[in-house]
Order: C-alpha cells, then sequence, then structure tokens
C-alpha cells in the first residue's frame, strides 16, 4: 500500500514532543567492517518565527579506510519535522549546497555554489536530516506497519519509505526503514528516547555504516559483606 505524505504549510505541532530535547549522539563509522571514520548528531530546541522546533547539526569526519574528509550538515525544521533550511559545507567556509524552504512567499531557493535556483512550495518538505529525526520518532510518519510505504517530499524529489519488519541493534529493539532512491537504511530505537542507532547509506566505495556505540548493560550484582563484617573484634589488654 501506497500513501501520500501530506502537511500543510503551516506549523501542524504546536508542541515539541517529549521525547527529543537537547542531544549529542556519537557513531562510529565503517566500511566492510573496518574504520572509517566518525559521525556527531548535535541538536537543541529552537524557536522560529513558523514556530517552535530544533536545530540539527551534522558532522561527518571520514577516515581510516576513506580519504580524510568532512561534510556537516545543519538542518532547521519545526516540530513536525518538515524544513525550514537546509545547508551543506566542509565546516570551514560558506555551504556549498543551501535549501531554504520560505513558507511565507511560497518558495523553495536552491544555492549550489555561485548558482541559485527557485521553485514552487505548494506542500512542506523534510531535507536528509529532518527525514531521519522524523523516522525516530513513533507515528510521525506512516502507520508503522511492516511493508507499509509512503511518500515524502524533498527538494531532490520524492522519495519513497518502506517500513520494514522489526529488528534489533546491540539487544535493543529497533524499527527499520528503508529509502529509494538511494538505498538507505535507517535503525531507530524502538524504545525511549528513540536514539538513531544505525544509519547506512551507499556511497562510490560501498555501504557505509554508521552506529550508535551502545554501552552494555551492567548486571545488578548483591552487595558483598564489608571485609570485616561478622568477624569476632579483638579486644585489647587491660
Amino acid at each position: 500500500m501506497t500513501a501520500s505524505l501530506v502537511v500543510r504549510l503551516e506549523p501542524v505541532r504546536l508542541e515539541r514532543p517529549r521525547w527529543l530535547n537537547t542531544e549529542s549522539l556519537r557513531l562510529t563509522l565503517t566500511l566492510g567492517g573496518r574504520f572509517a571514520g566518525e559521525q556527531t548528531w548535535q541538536t537543541q530546541p529552537e524557536k522560529f518565527s513558523e514556530g517552535l522546533g530544533y536545530q540539527t547539526r551534522v558532522q561527518t569526519d571520514f577516515a581510516g579506510v576513506l580519504p580524510a574528509l568532512r561534510k556537516v550538515q545543519v538542518s532547521r525544521y519545526l516540530a513536525d519535522f518538515t524544513s525550514l533550511s537546509y545547508a551543506e559545507s566542509d565546516g570551514r567556509g560558506k555551504p556549498s549546497f543551501e535549501t531554504i524552504f520560505d513558507r511565507g512567499t511560497a518558495l523553495i531557493t536552491l544555492r549550489q555554489n555561485r548558482e541559485e535556483a527557485t521553485a514552487p512550495l505548494l506542500s512542506a518538505h523534510h531535507d536528509p536530516v529532518s527525514l531521519v529525526m522524523a523516522l525516530r520518532g513513533p507515528g510521525l510518519l506512516g502507520s508503522g506497519a511492516a511493508d507499509d510505504l509512503w511518500r515524502v517530499a524533498m527538494a531532490g524529489g520524492t522519495v519513497h519509505v518502506q517500513t520494514l519488519p522489526g529488528s534489533e541493534v546491540g539487544g535493543l529493539a529497533a524499527r527499520a526503514f528503508y529509502l529509494r532512491p538511494g538505498g538507505a537504511y535507517v535503525l531507530a530505537e524502538r524504545e525511549l528516547p528513540h536514539r538513531l542507532l544505525r544509519l547506512i547509506q551507499p556511497t562510490d566505495f560501498g555501504p557505509v555504516e554508521a552506529s550508535l556505540h551502545i554501552e552494555p548493560r551492567r548486571e545488578e550484582r548483591p552487595e558483598r559483606p564489608a571485609e570485616n563484617a561478622g568477624r569476632p573484634r579483638k579486644r585489647g589488654r587491660s
């Protein structure tokens, strides 16, 4: 079953979801099981003229078996996870690519290097970062049923999102999604706080996996009695 994601241009969620606040996640990149760098996701609440929302900054530092390179993505989006703007850069200068979704003028503005183009904004859009954030929250997109398929509007075209059967990452129950075109996989923690557990993205070198480092749960151990407990005390000589 295929459904369209229909979102009005005005904010549809007045309050931020309770599960997301200021947050910092660090993921390890691997390519074919070998270290390929690190990725950090930093999110903080923001208040925009269009309503309450967030800003998420994703910094990817490729290393190891991949050429050393830094990529920074910054997404500003409303509390319903629809995008207000998205930018990519190397973290040192101006964005090399930028998309602005201006709801006041109903225009999408795309800037790449010195070139600029506009298109009508007929419905709310997601960007590569806000879409991943939206998939983390239960019930934000689609019905959540396995094999559910729906369409998401993005600046580059329509993205089809398919819900996959339940999965598990590091012993944690996860919700899994497949995105096409592109062939990316998103796995998010089913329980609170719905962390991003794994992100798999195809590259020219092969599929790169970004995996959250999950601390193993510590088993509760019974308290050990004090070393001298239960031992008779020696009496001093009178």
